[in-house]
C-alpha cells in the first residue's frame, strides 16, 4: 500500500512540472530569458524536394538531422528542401528571436499566417541581388511569438552550386545576435586584408608587365598580363563571398559563379600553358612538349566553355567536377614536363624561372590538399580547402617567378639586340673600307683606260688612214665601248650606295645588313661583266632581280616588280649585252616610282622570242612619262641621268663591231589613245 501511494505521488509530481506542448517537433522556449546559440536541429523537420509555396504547408515533412552540417559540404547535385519549425513561446511576454542557417545561396523565409497560407517575410542569399550594400546582413530571420502562443515558420534552400556552407539552425536573441555578427566580421576582415594585399602586389605586377610590353611587345608578356587580369578579377570576386563586406560587383551576383572555376582552368592551366609555351619557345627548342601544352589548352579551353555552358543552363556542380577531374588527370602529365623540363635547366636559363614558379603552386596546392581540415570529400576544389593562405601564397610566388622570367627575358633579348648592333656597325666599316678600295680600284681602271685610249689614238694617227680604215674603226669602236663601262659602273655603284647610306642613317640594321649583302653581289656581278661584252639571259635576269630587290627595299615597299620569261626560252644557252638593260631599268624605277596616281609603283620585265633567232625584251612601268620626266628635268637642281643614252651608244657600237643589229624603241604610254601612263622600253636583240 506505501509502495502504490509513493508511485502515485511521484506519477503526479511529474505531471505538475511538465509544461505543455503542442506537438513532438514543437519547440518550446521561455523567450523572455536569454537565447545564445541554441541548437534546434532535433526540431526541424525537412522535406528534400522541389515543391511551390502553396504546396509547402502540405508537404510530407520528416525529422532528418542529416541535411545538417557544421561544415562546408561538397555538392553532386542541386539542393533544394523546405524546413518547418514550430515555436512555442512559453513566457510571458512577446518576444523575438533571431534563426540563423549560414551563408546559404538562396534562402526564402515564410511565416504562417491564421489563413493557412505562407507569407514571404525576407530573402537572403548569395546568389541573389539586394541593392544595399550590407546584403549579407539579411540571413538572421526574425522569429517573433506571443506570449503564450505557438508559430509555424518554413525556410526554403536552394544550392545549385557545388559546394554548401555550414548549414547549423541556431536561434540567437538581439543582443548575442550581434555579439556573434561582430565575432563573425572579425573573422572575415582578416581574410580580406589578405586578399586585398593579394590584389594589390598583382596589379602592381600587371602594371610593371604593360610597361614591358609597350617597350618590348612579345606574346609571354601579353599571356602574363591575361594571367594577372583573370587572377585579379577572381580575388575581387573572392570578396564577394566574404559576408560584411561591400561589394564591387552587388548588381551582378552570378558573376563570382561564372568567373570561379573557369577562372582556376583559364589561370592556373591555360594561360600558365600559353605563356610556358611562348616564354620558352618550344615549337624551336622542344618541339614534342610543344605539341602536348597544344592540345593540353585546346582541352582547358574546352573545359571551360562546358563550364559555362552547364552554369549558363543552371547547373553549377558539374563545373566543379570537371575542374576535379582536370586537376588528377593533369598531374602526371605535367609531373613528366617538369621533369623533362628540370633536365634541361642548364642548357635554357629561363627554364628554372617558368619551373620554379609552376612547382610553386603545385606543391603547396597539393599540401594544401594533404593538409585540408575540412571534412569534404577528395576534391582539389580551392573553397573546399583549408588552409587557404598557402594557396595565396603559391599563387604570388607563381606571378613572381613568372615575372621575373619576363625581365631576364628582355634583359637577353636587350643584349642580343645590342651585340646585333655591335655587329652591324663592323660590319658597316668594313664596308666603307671595300667602298673605299673599290673607288681607289675604279679610278686606276678610268686612268689606265684613258691612258690606253691616248696610246691608240696616238698609234693609230701614225698609221695610214686609207690601209688601216677597218682596223682602226673596229679598235676605236671598242675602246670607246671600254669607256662607256667605265662610266656606267661608277654611276650605279654612286646610287646603290646612296640607298645603304639611308638604310644606316634610319638605323634599320637588319635592311642595312641584307642591303649591304645584296649590294656585295652586285659590285661582285659588276666587276666581272665589266670585262665581257656578253653574257647569258641567265645571269641577266639574277642580276636585274637583285637590283631591282635592293631598289624595293630603298623604296620601302613602295614598289612592285616582275620578270616574266617565255618558258621556251633557254635562259642559259642565249646571250645578252652586258649591262645593257639596267639603265632602262634603272629609269623605269626612278620615274615609275613618282606617279601621284599609284600608290604602288609597277615594273615588268618580259622576255620573248619573236623568232627562232630574235630575242624581245621590254621594260615597262606605270610611272609618269617620258614627257612629265623631261618636264621634271628642266627644273633646277633636278638629277640629269645619261644611263639611257650610254646604253643606246653602247648598242650602237656593238652593232659595229659585231654587227648584231640591236634595236631599241622607248615609248611614251601617255601618247597611246588609253588612260595608261608610264614608259615601255622594247629591246629587240639578234641571236647571232
Amino acid at each position: 500500500m506505501n509502495r502504490l501511494s509513493l508511485i502515485c505521488l511521484l506519477f503526479c509530481s511529474a505531471l505538475l512540472r511538465m509544461e505543455p506542448v503542442s506537438a513532438q517537433d514543437t519547440l518550446s522556449l521561455n523567450l523572455s530569458r536569454p537565447v545564445n546559440g541554441i541548437d534546434i536541429r532535433s526540431y526541424f523537420t525537412v522535406f528534400a524536394g522541389q515543391a511551390t509555396v502553396s504546396q509547402a504547408p502540405g508537404l510530407a515533412y520528416q525529422q532528418d538531422t542529416s541535411v545538417f552540417h557544421p561544415r562546408k559540404k561538397l555538392l553532386h547535385n542541386k539542393h533544394d528542401a523546405w524546413f518547418r519549425l514550430t515555436l512555442h513561446n512559453s513566457g510571458p511576454v512577446d518576444s523575438l528571436v533571431y534563426l540563423f542557417t549560414g551563408w546559404q545561396e538562396q534562402l526564402y523565409f515564410y511565416s504562417s499566417g491564421d489563413n493557412g497560407q505562407l507569407r514571404l517575410e525576407a530573402t537572403a542569399g548569395m546568389m541573389l541581388y539586394v541593392p544595399d550594400a550590407d546584403r549579407w546582413d539579411n540571413y538572421a530571420f526574425p522569429l517573433k511569438v506571443p506570449a503564450g502562443q505557438a508559430r509555424t515558420f518554413y525556410l526554403h534552400l536552394v544550392n545549385p552550386y557545388y559546394r554548401e556552407n555550414e548549414l547549423m539552425p541556431v536561434l540567437y536573441d538581439a543582443i548575442h545576435y550581434a555579439q556573434f555578427r561582430h565575432r563573425e566580421a572579425n573573422v572575415y576582415k582578416g581574410e580580406v586584408l589578405l586578399i586585398q594585399i593579394v590584389i594589390g602586389m598583382l596589379i602592381v605586377l600587371l602594371s610593371i608587365t604593360v610597361i614591358n610590353y609597350v617597350q618590348l611587345p612579345d606574346k609571354p608578356s601579353m599571356y602574363f598580363a591575361a594571367y594577372l587580369l583573370g587572377l585579379i578579377l577572381f580575388f575581387c570576386l573572392r570578396l564577394e563571398t566574404k559576408p560584411y563586406q561591400l561589394s564591387f560587383f552587388h548588381a551582378t551576383p552570378l558573376l563570382k559563379y561564372f568567373w570561379d572555376v573557369p577562372a582556376l582552368i583559364g589561370c592556373f592551366y591555360l594561360m600558365a600553358m600559353l605563356f610556358g609555351n611562348a616564354f620558352l619557345n618550344l615549337r624551336e627548342r622542344y618541339p614534342l612538349m610543344e605539341r602536348y601544352y597544344f592540345y593540353s589548352n585546346i582541352f582547358y579551353a574546352a573545359c571551360i566553355v562546358a563550364c559555362w555552358v552547364f552554369m549558363a543552363m543552371g547547373d553549377f556542380t558539374i563545373p566543379g567536377e570537371i575542374f576535379t577531374w582536370a586537376t588528377f588527370l593533369s598531374l602526371i602529365p605535367f609531373g613528366i614536363s617538369f621533369i623533362a623540363l628540370g633536365r634541361r635547366m642548364r642548357h635554357h636559363p629561363l627554364i628554372r624561372f617558368f619551373l620554379f614558379g609552376s612547382l610553386s603552386l603545385y606543391l603547396l596546392a597539393i599540401w594544401s590538399f594533404f593538409r585540408n581540415t575540412e571534412p569534404v570529400p577528395f576534391t582539389p576544389l580551392p573553397e573546399m580547402i583549408t588552409p587557404y593562405g598557402l594557396l595565396v601564397l603559391g599563387v604570388l610566388l607563381q606571378s613572381l617567378f613568372y615575372a621575373a622570367g619576363l625581365s631576364y627575358r628582355n634583359k637577353l633579348v636587350h643584349q642580343e639586340k645590342t651585340r646585333t648592333q655591335e655587329l652591324l656597325i663592323k660590319q658597316l666599316n668594313k664596308n666603307k673600307e671595300l667602298q673605299h678600295k673599290l673607288n681607289e680600284q675604279l679610278e686606276e681602271l678610268v686612268r689606265e683606260q684613258t691612258t690606253e685610249i691616248v696610246r691608240k689614238k696616238t698609234e693609230l694617227e701614225e698609221q695610214r688612214k686609207l690601209q688601216m680604215e677597218a682596223e682602226y674603226s673596229k679598235k676605236f669602236a671598242e675602246i670607246e665601248l671600254k669607256a662607256i663601262r667605265a662610266q656606267i659602273n661608277p654611276h650605279f655603284i654612286f646610287n646603290c650606295l646612296n640607298s645603304i647610306q639611308l638604310f644606316v642613317m634610319q638605323r634599320d640594321y637588319e635592311h642595312a645588313q641584307k642591303y649591304l649583302s645584296d649590294f656585295s653581289y652586285l659590285i661582285r656581278k659588276t666587276l666581272d661583266f665589266s670585262r665581257r661584252n656578253f653574257i647569258s639571259l641567265a645571269d641577266e635576269i639574277t642580276y636585274l632581280n637583285t637590283y631591282l630587290g635592293l631598289e624595293k627595299m630603298r623604296f620601302e615597299q613602295k614598289m612592285s616588280f616582275e620578270i616574266l620569261t617565255d618558258p621556251s626560252i633557254n635562259t642559259a644557252e642565249l646571250e645578252v649585252p652586258a649591262m645593257l638593260l639596267q639603265p632602262y631599268v634603272e629609269n623605269a624605277v626612278k620615274h615609275g616610282m613618282n606617279n601621284e596616281e599609284h600608290t604602288t609603283g609597277l615594273l615588268t620585265i618580259r622576255f620573248n622570242m619573236l623568232a627562232h633567232d630574235m630575242l624581245e625584251c621590254i621594260v615597262e612601268d606605270n610611272g609618269i612619262g617620258i614627257a612629265r620626266s623631261r618636264e621634271l628635268r628642266t627644273l633646277p637642281g633636278h638629277h640629269q641621268s645619261s644611263g639611257m643614252e650610254i646604253s643606246s651608244n653602247r648598242a650602237e657600237l656593238l652593232n659595229k663591231m659585231y654587227n648584231t643589229g640591236i634595236q631599241i624603241e622607248i615609248i611614251d604610254k601617255s601618247t597611246r589613245e588609253t588612260q595608261e601612263s608610264g614608259t615601255l622600253v622594247r629591246v629587240l636583240i639578234p641571236q647571232l
